[in-house]
Order: C-alpha cells, then sequence, then structure tokens
C-alpha cells in the first residue's frame, strides 16, 4: 500500500493546446500501479485543456468549481461532484469559465 498527499505531489504544467492547467499525477507505475493512473488536474479561472482525443477511455470526477466540457460539438456544464466518462477516441476539452479554481481526478488505464 502507498498514502500520499496530494499536495506533496509536484506539479506540472499542461502544455500544447492548454492554458492555465496542471496536471499531479498521483497513482502511477512508479506508485506501483499496474492497470489504472490517478491524476489530478487543476485549471485556473479562463483556463482549459487541450480539444483532444485519446485511444483510451477515461473517467472524471470534478472535486471542486465548475465549468463546461465540450465534446462531439456539444458544451455541457459540470459542477462539484459530477462523474463523467469520456469513451475513446471521443473528442473533448474542459474550460473553466468561472473564477474559482477547477480540481477534478482523471483515471485513465495504464498507457504507458
Amino acid at each position: 500500500m502507498k498514502l500520499v498527499h496530494y499536495e506533496d505531489v509536484k506539479s506540472e504544467d499542461v502544455e500544447q493546446g492548454s492554458s492555465k492547467v496542471k496536471v499531479r499525477w498521483l497513482i502511477t507505475k512508479k506508485t506501483g500501479a499496474d492497470n489504472f493512473f490517478m491524476r489530478l488536474f487543476e485549471i485556473e479561472p479562463e483556463g482549459f485543456t487541450p480539444h483532444h482525443t485519446h485511444l483510451w477511455e477515461h473517467e472524471i470526477f470534478i472535486l471542486e468549481g465548475e465549468g463546461n466540457i465540450i465534446s462531439e460539438g456539444k458544451e455541457i456544464r459540470f459542477t462539484a461532484g459530477d462523474a463523467i466518462f469520456i469513451p475513446s477516441n471521443e473528442k473533448h476539452q474542459f474550460r473553466n469559465n468561472s473564477k474559482k479554481q477547477v480540481k477534478m481526478l482523471c483515471l485513465i488505464p495504464n498507457v504507458e
């Protein structure tokens, strides 16, 4: 077993088409996870993730804040407590158009 406080994990800037977004890789292969990784994204007000796709599905849980997710030509509002499933190859983007930071967990399969 491994326990880590999220603030003890270094945050990294997310680049390539994003703005004001940081990621913390909370659980990875280095932690001992063979199948799934857990990431914490922090999106500042007016920030956004890249508009992109993945070969894998992933699951999102909104811990704090609110904003919009753009997917397949639709824009849907999300708030703290929402769980979001994104199928593989679905183009998507998260936008924080509020005045507070968005914090969200993102779980993905081991893609290394």
